[in-house]
């Protein structure tokens, strides 16, 4: 079943599998349709981290030094937590100035500088060679070992002829995929979602073929991890592995190991790639956040046991780097060895495809390009740079990068790749990667970092990697003298490449980092402090660090450039480098976004920045620095000098900050002003209000009291007084009694309510029977008004989470105010309960005098009364609505009236609805 045939094939249908992804992906992407358009493909994407390092690596760095696995994945894991600070902001500006690569990144935050777009490129490919040639040694190796079967060794000898290398074809394979995969056309926003699709399935695959070696292994051939666990402890060399005492360089090697881990998830060309570049919604990075840790847990969960349970099972010789396929292979189990087989490759691939279009993509847009569009002489320019469309032709050099770049990582692997273990080959490139943090951290939260401080910074960091590791790695594979390393460079003690300066007690990785990040930041600080930025600079500077600021991309921009240019000329340059549909495309979207007529306004005017959006079609293209060589061009050279820059800056820098400060005192003004506007109104209304108040709660009282007093001092006069009249005179005591008891706790009602000191007691009600009690409760003021009273109410019981009482009062003072409205012996009222699957409403309805519409707003306030058209004097305190209207709103629902003079009036409360087993009884 592990025949090469058999293997060969598998590889072939798997390659073919993640074609058919990509295409259907791209596919759907033409048609508006996005298959990567959601957090979970974007997460998946960004677990390209994953490579064969984590499939074949961790296992064989766990059987070295146990848990000295960890932090390279500890290290995401925290940065994660810092995505939506950090990554965030990174995404938000790539997506304003249409950055293509992490070299554009630099470049266009330190004035769109090509010398430093130049080192980036330069830094990221020496650095990520070695990186790639571990992906094919892990192929080459694996398909080797696999050849091999039974025997669980890859053989040793002599270097084979090239055209008997099987790492020279699976280089040239891995070629023409990423060939197919990623150049197949130029986007201006440099999105691959085929690519992305076709990472995320890797990633999934890559995951399950983990983990099911990881299952067979820990639960068939073991009884579980304690068992694993407990067969170690015994053995003392396998003890040491689950304490920290097997790690090189203990505590300090963690924490450079954790510190290049956190910057290499975000700052390796394919991590930044996939993270940034292809990001489609910033709101994805919320989900991302805690989903990849997740997967690198999952993914992680088993290393620790395969490692211990090779060393277990398997003789000392066979390489622990092959320990995810030589466990399966020991135990002939074929299908999960090819399994395992496929899933390395699956994270080789995923990475080789990843990392060389982003490496491309640098090349082409930093280094070739720049170079074609800088030649002094145009005759020269025109015969490098043909007429027409120029996308095929950039095509043709990214096509070319990517095979160059793997030819060269296939000589790196040759040379030197082979002399090391596959954790050593990818922790070099970790330390390179992390040499962009500080120009890319720095620069996007402080104004002052300048491209001086940047360059200086990054070549200083670049050449102190090269001396700590790219060195020693020559010297070690018999291409430089050992003495190098073991004496220093010229025989000086104190340029040891391990041992730079005397310090000696730290391992490689630790020794590198220690030196070359803190000289890169200090550099960069110092340098930017002692020089002068641009204009280009500090308008950029200004884009990066206040990026969510300005919600309109280009507003703010100043134009450096000295002519005119027309929108035709302006919309054939770009057109050269998108095509004429997308270029047409684009520049109907800003006109009809500005409301602008191009076919009117001939020349690209500055304030329209019409340029600066030009620029950047371009820039999604070749980059940053090239496209603004090419914007040049249409100016024919006319830039701004120094002198003249320096008076704009000058100049332009106070007005608009002269400008903000203006608006921003205006807009504070404003503000206090409104809320002082709104003030006044309210106090002016508190001022009615207490007037109202006043007048109303005296006449009120005076009225009730007035009464009792009155037939009190009969009573107290005539002691011989009939004993109908006097009945009759304590009755109306009693009643005047009443009315004040009700006034006074209507005031009371209402100062609890304002207070909120309100006791509630809710619980499930049946509103239908609420309203029946409060029928019953108002009946005797209905008989002695003569009014007919009518209810509808729905067959089922209608159900509501409430308090009772107090919607009780509610129903009761609605029907209250209908009689004490109504024409007495010819009213009509008529309560009604409506409900659906969510509120449910009850209508007190009558046929008294109406309310006019000017009065409907102002019902429900304190102390507003409707005046009785025939006595003329308003009736009751006015505080009865507007006790309902506090009641109602506390349930979550709200109270309104329908009506207009001569026509009754209709008023409603509704009620959110808690459904419950109860409400489909009779």
């Amino acid at each position: 079943m592990l025949s090469t045939p058999v293997v060969v094939v598998t590889i072939a249908l798997y390659l073919g599998l993640l074609f058919a992804i990509a295409f259907v992906a791209d596919h759907r992407a033409k048609q508006g349709r996005s298959l990567i358009a959601n957090p979970y493909i974007y997460t998946l994407s960004i677990a390209v981290y994953c490579t064969a390092w984590t499939f074949f690596g961790s296992v064989g760095w766990a059987a070295k030094t146990g848990l000295g696995f960890l932090p390279i994945y500890l290290g995401p894991t925290l940065m994660a937590a810092l995505w939506w600070l950090v990554l965030r902001k990174i995404v938000h500006i790539s997506r304003r100035q249409r950055i293509t690569s992490i070299a554009d990144f630099i470049g266009s935050r330190y004035g769109k500088s090509a010398q430093l777009t130049g080192l980036v490129t330069v830094i990221a490919v020496v650095g990520i060679l070695p990186y790639i040639s571990l992906q094919l040694k892990a192929v080459s190796n694996s398909f080797i070992l696999l050849q091999g079967y039974p025997a669980l060794e890859v053989p040793v000898g002599s270097s084979p002829l090239l055209w008997h290398d099987t790492a020279f074809y699976i280089a040239l394979l891995l070629a023409a995929f990423t060939i197919l995969f990623g150049t197949r056309h130029i986007d201006v926003s440099e999105r691959h979602e085929g690519m992305v699709a076709a990472i995320a399935f890797e990633s999934i695959f890559k995951l399950v073929a983990f983990l099911a070696v990881g299952l067979y292994v820990t639960f068939h051939l073991f009884d579980g991890p304690g068992d694993i666990f407990r067969q170690a402890a015994h053995d003392p060399e396998l003890a040491k592995l689950l304490t920290l005492e097997a790690l090189p360089g203990g505590y300090a090697s963690w924490l450079s190991l954790m510190l290049i881990s956190m910057s290499a998830i975000l700052f390796l060309p394919r991590q930044f790639q996939v993270a940034v570049v292809e990001n489609v919604n910033e709101e994805h990075l919320r989900q991302a956040s805690w989903l990849f840790p997740l997967y690198l847990l999952l993914i992680n969960i088993f290393v620790l046991p395969l490692a211990l349970g090779g060393l277990l099972l398997l003789d000392g010789s066979v390489d622990p780097d092959t320990f995810v396929l030589t466990l399966p292979m020991a135990q002939q189990a074929e299908g999960l060895a090819l399994l395992a087989f496929i899933g390395g490759v699956s994270a080789a691939t995923g990475m080789v495809i990843v990392a060389t279009i982003a490496l491309a993509t640098m090349i082409s847009n930093e280094l070739i390009l720049p170079t074609l569009l800088r030649t002094r002489r145009q005759e020269e320019a025109k015969g490098l740079l043909p007429e027409g469309d120029l996308s095929r032709w950039v095509l043709r050099i990214r096509r070319g990068s990517i095979l160059v770049i793997l030819l060269l990582a296939y000589l790196y692997f040759r040379l030197i790749g082979e002399s090391y273990a596959l954790v050593s080959i990818g922790l070099v490139s970790f330390v390179a990667a992390a040499q962009f943090a500080p120009a890319i951290l720095i620069g996007i939260y402080w104004k002052g970092a300048t491209r001086q401080g940047a360059l200086v910074g990054l070549l200083a960091g670049f050449v102190i990697w090269g001396y700590t590791l790219l060195l020693p790695a020559l010297a070690k594979s018999g291409w430089l003298p050992i003495s190098i390393v073991e004496e220093g460079l010229f025989g000086i003690a104190v340029l040891k490449p391990y041992a730079l300066f005397g310090l000696a007690e730290l391992d490689p990785i630790t020794h590198a980092v220690f030196w070359s990040l803190p000289i890169n930041i200090f550099l960069l600080v110092t340098v930017s402090l002692y020089s002068n930025p641009s204009l280009i600079e500090k308008v950029q500077a200004r884009e990066f660090v206040d990026a969510f600021k300005d919600v309109e991309p280009g507003r703010g921009r100043i134009d450096v450039w000295r002519g005119t240019v027309t929108v035709a000329s302006l919309k054939a340059l770009v057109a050269r480098f998108t095509g004429e549909e997308a270029a047409e495309r684009a520049f109907n979207q800003f006109a009809l976004e500005r409301g602008f007529n191009f076919e009117d306004q001939t020349i690209a005017e500055p304030h329209t920045h019409l340029v600066s959006y030009g620029e950047r079609l371009i820039a999604g293209v070749i980059g940053a620095a090239s496209a603004r060589v090419m914007i040049s061009t249409l100016y024919k050279g006319q830039t701004l000098n120094i002198d003249d820059v320096m008076d704009i800056l000058d100049e332009t820098s106070q007005v608009v900050e002269y400008s903000h400060q203006l608006e921003e005192k205006t807009r504070q003004y404003e503000a206090a002003t409104a809320k002082l506007r709104a003030a006044n109104e309210r106090l002016q209304q508190l001022d009615r209000l207490k007037d109202d108040f006043v007048s109303t709660v005296s006449h009120e009282l005076r009225t009730p009291l007035t009464s009792i007093r009155a037939f009190s001092e009969i009573l107290l006069s005539e002691p011989d007084l009939e004993m109908d009249k006097r009945q009759e005179f304590l009755q109306i005591i009693v009643d005047e009694s009443q009315r004040l008891t009700r006034l006074i706790n209507d005031v009371l009602d209402l100062a609890k309510l304002d207070a909120d000191n309100f006791q509630w007691t809710l619980a499930d009600t049946d509103l239908k029977q609420l309203v029946h009690d409060a029928t019953k409760a108002v009946y005797q003021l209905y008989q002695e008004r003569g009014i007919r009273l009518r209810t509808e109410f729905p067959d089922a019981r209608v159900m509501a989470k409430m308090d009772r009482d107090r919607i009780l009062q509610v129903v009761i003072n609605l029907l209250s105010n209908a009689a004490k409205f109504c024409p007495e012996n010819r009213g009509r009222v008529k309560v009604s309960l409506r409900a659906d699957a969510h509120w449910v409403t009850v209508c007190v309805d009558d046929n008294g005098p109406g309310i006019p519409a000017s009065f409907h707003d102002r019902l429900f306030d304190k102390f507003q009364q409707v005046e009785d058209e025939q006595q003329g004097k308003p009736k009751g305190s006015g505080l009865g609505l507007a006790i309902c209207k506090g009641i109602i709103e506390h349930h979550g629902g709200r109270i309104w009236v329908d009506s207009a003079p001569g026509a009754g009036s209709r008023f409603y409360f509704s009620l959110p609805r808690r459904q419950s087993g109860a409400d489909t009884g009779p």
